[in-house]
């Protein structure tokens, strides 16, 4: 055989590139499972709370204190309480709806630290990916209850609010629960967001800060006294091109 009639080398960068792309294409494949499963998971859950936080809130701080007993009374109420499903302001969101009277739901996610599933979950999803999540954090809340937190607490209120202000979801209750945390914030968005034009002034109205547990009850229920916690068949429609 002549050297010229030998195969050329493989290129391993080419070979690659070709894995790549056939792990890409199942991964798409893999997302849309992960939506399917939970929609289907969590159909039965309405009315709806999610409560966010802090996971790094220990089970003898305050925080942990408070939320447990919103979720605790949320729960009594009739809603299923929806929570991250991790520790901290999680975990107390859920061990409060959990001994309550509605379903405790965690959504957990798989993290390389800090998320580990606490024990107090009636309906347990594990996500790989965060925005499949947070379409489910949306889809089923009739209110965001709001805890002191970090960065993913604040990704989750911002997202909320730019959802409701750009009518991709309809208007919710977004409760911020602790003056004494969130009033810089709130302050902030008044006096720089507003002032320089970022946003409009009725904007600010989107936020509610409130302390008492069982004045977060009471400003969801005022929410949806006159058209009930049931969505409109053009709610239904805005959820389905979240």
């Amino acid at each position: 055989m002549h050297l010229d009639k030998l195969p050329a080398p493989a290129d391993p960068g080419r070979t690659a590139e070709i894995n790549y792309s056939a792990r890409e294409s199942w991964r798409m494949l893999g997302i849309m499972a992960e939506f399917v499963e939970a929609t289907e998971r969590l159909a039965s859950i309405r009315p709806a709370v999610s409560i966010f936080g802090s996971a790094r809130t220990p089970p003898d701080h305050a925080y942990y204190v408070l939320t447990e007993d919103i979720a605790r009374k949320l729960s009594d109420a009739g809603f299923s309480v929806v929570s991250g499903g991790g520790p901290g302001i999680m975990e107390a969101a859920n061990k409060g709806a959990y001994f309550g009277k509605s379903p405790s739901v965690g959504l957990n996610i798989q993290l390389p630290h800090e998320q580990s599933a606490n024990a107090y979950q009636d309906i347990s999803q594990t996500f790989q990916h965060f925005f499949a999540r947070k379409v489910m954090f949306v889809k089923f809340a009739a209110a965001y209850v709001v805890m002191p937190g970090g960065f993913g607490t604040l990704d989750e209120l911002f997202e909320a609010l730019t959802l409701v202000q750009t009518g991709k979801i309809a208007g919710i209750p977004i409760i911020l629960v602790g003056a004494k945390f969130w009033t810089g914030l709130a302050d902030w968005v008044k006096d720089r967001l507003v002032d320089e034009g970022m946003i409009s002034p009725e904007d600010v109205d989107l936020l509610r800060i409130i302390d008492k547990p069982e004045d977060v009850v009471e400003a969801i229920f005022a929410h949806y006294e006159k058209r009930g916690f049931t969505p409109s068949l053009a709610e239904r429609e805005i959820q389905l091109n979240l």
